[in-house]
């Protein structure tokens, strides 16, 4: 009968840290966008985030950092017309560095 408030006194650090939130930095995330051009803050349809938008190596299309209730991942970044906005036309091959 003594063992189990050992084992509660025991295993109750470990339940408190997971309580722990965890560390977020200020600013934006590494490889984003500082300054979107003009024409993209234009066409780009409301409720996105435009302060997190970098550009995806494989289409050459904008995306947008979504924060949502589980994760945060990068979504592409829409027009008002629902169309994705890229950098380069579909098809088009990378420029070479």
């Amino acid at each position: 009968m003594t063992r189990l408030p050992i084992m509660l006194l025991a295993t109750l650090p470990l339940a408190l840290a997971a309580c722990d939130m965890p560390q977020t930095t200020a600013g934006a995330p590494q490889g984003t966008i500082s300054e979107l051009p003009e024409r993209v803050l234009e066409i780009a349809a409301p409720g996105q985030n435009l302060s997190a938008v970098r550009v995806n190596e494989v289409d050459g299309c904008y995306e947008y950092q979504y924060r949502g209730p589980v994760e945060t991942t990068y979504l592409p970044l829409r027009a008002s017309s629902g169309r994705p906005i890229c950098t380069r036309a579909p098809g088009e091959a990378p420029a070479a560095s």
